[in-house]
């Protein structure tokens, strides 16, 4: 009994009527969510969803906060799952090492948006603005994971 159901999935599969593994897996993962790398882009999806922007301040490969906030918080799917519809996200990283250096423009839009929101220049900031940019929080690195980060932005976001 098990050998023939085997056989006729296998069948199936050759035929094309059954879905490889490949690409059921592929069917059911959401897309990621997005990061902008300009406040323009970022002000503009904002504008279009009135959605607040969550723009993050970071040094990716000298600031440990940073990369621990990143780790813990930004590159887990609890956290894709619970800002896919509250926010919009900006990112703006200034590395210090010459193999993780980035393009003139980006380095040109990052200090752009640090010159706007960052100008005592802290790592890691993380800046909540409204769609027409006016800032309604910030904050930093604050340890507990993606379910007391999320807790916090969500009270950060009630206060205003």
């Amino acid at each position: 009994m098990r050998t023939s159901l085997l056989s006729a999935a296998f069948s199936l599969m050759i035929l094309g009527a059954a879905p490889t593994f490949a690409q059921s897996v592929t069917a059911t993962a959401a897309a990621p969510i997005t990061w902008n790398n300009t406040l323009d882009a970022a002000f503009q999806q904002a504008k279009a969803t009135n959605r607040p922007v969550l723009a993050v301040f970071s040094g990716s490969d000298w600031c440990k906060p940073c990369i621990m906030l990143k780790q813990e918080v930004f590159d887990k799917p609890e956290f894709e799952q619970f800002a896919k519809d509250k926010f919009v996200l900006a990112r703006f990283d200034f590395p210090r090492s010459k193999k993780n250096k980035l393009p003139a423009d980006q380095t040109r839009q990052n200090e752009l948006a640090a010159a706007k929101l960052n100008k005592e220049g802290s790592f890691p900031l993380v800046v909540l603005l409204s769609p027409d940019g006016k800032v309604l929080a910030k904050t930093g690195y604050r340890p507990g994971g993606v379910a007391a980060y999320d807790a916090h932005l969500t009270s950060l976001l009630a206060k205003k």
